[in-house]
């Protein structure tokens, strides 16, 4: 992560260059995008820092979600920046500006190559944190945005069509508000507490009713705390010759192994009554 920031604010200052020496709109658009790249990552790393302290008797739960405020905070500037560029490629249209591609093809070609380095070393954590995920659609589709310059660049050094280079900004645009949407959906999710999508209530309600003593499940709740912890609570009715402790361990142990879900509570009720409260 600190390595792709660096990369990223680095090139950043190199496109600015490029786009007003250039007059590129569609290269502006593109420095714009890796600025809010830089912002991303180094909110991406701050996030990750504070996710590290210990939970206190006010912050039970610790910091762990501050990775997803990071997550959706960079959702909403993405969203932001597709709205911007989107309006300025509509001006370009109406007013078409000349563009000096070979400075604009030059550029989007070093953006490219350090965008793919950057997506490079933060392919091994988008699949454990929806806070590295975010940094990590924030580079590629800047990556996808800079493919998109270099085809404009194309048509204007081939056949000096002006408006490929605000056609190329539209196209970027796009891909920063499919980016944003997904993100901003994902984060939400989890902040409201939904349960995991790739994750059925049902299917956890039924395993755990096949546990031996157990006659029912409800006030099932499964919600996702932050990337890769997923937290159930659930009343389960035993029967009278039900052993509480065995069942409960054995649904926790069910819900972990078959679900993924490492932190699980679970009520013992019988004839609709309370047990004891055990935690495994």
């Amino acid at each position: 992560m600190t390595w792709a920031l660096v990369l990223a604010a680095g090139y950043m200052i190199v496109e600015i260059g490029g786009g007003l020496i250039s007059n590129s709109l569609a290269l502006l658009a593109d420095a714009g995008h890796m600025a809010t790249d830089v912002s991303a990552l180094g909110l991406a790393l701050w996030a990750m820092r504070l996710a590290t302290k210990p939970a206190t008797p006010r912050m039970t739960y610790g910091y762990h979600r501050a990775e997803i405020l990071a997550a959706l905070a960079n959702g909403a500037v993405l969203l932001l920046i597709s709205f911007f560029v989107l309006f300025e490629a509509v001006r370009r249209f109406r007013e078409p500006a000349e563009v000096v591609g070979g400075a604009m093809l030059a550029v989007a070609v070093g953006g490219l190559i350090v965008n793919g380095v950057a997506a490079w070393l933060l392919e091994g954590g988008r699949h454990e944190s929806l806070n590295v995920r975010a940094a990590w659609l924030h580079v590629i589709s800047d990556a996808l945005g800079s493919v998109g310059v270099i085809v404009g660049a194309a048509l204007i050094l081939a056949f000096g069509w002006a408006w490929a280079d605000p056609a190329a900004a539209c196209l970027i645009a796009a891909l920063i508000l499919y980016s944003a949407w997904s993100l901003l959906k994902e984060a939400i999710d989890v902040l409201m507490a939904s349960a995991p999508g790739e994750l059925s209530t049902e299917a956890v309600r039924s395993a755990l009713s096949e546990v031996e003593g157990v006659s029912g499940i409800h006030d099932l709740h499964v919600w996702t705390l932050t990337s890769g912890l997923v937290m159930l609570t659930a009343h389960a009715n035993l029967t009278r010759s039900a052993d509480a402790q065995g069942a409960v361990r054995q649904m926790c142990e069910v819900a972990r192994e078959r679900f993924g879900i490492l932190h699980c509570t679970i009520q013992p009720e019988v004839n609709g009554g309370n047990a004891r409260d055990l935690e495994v």
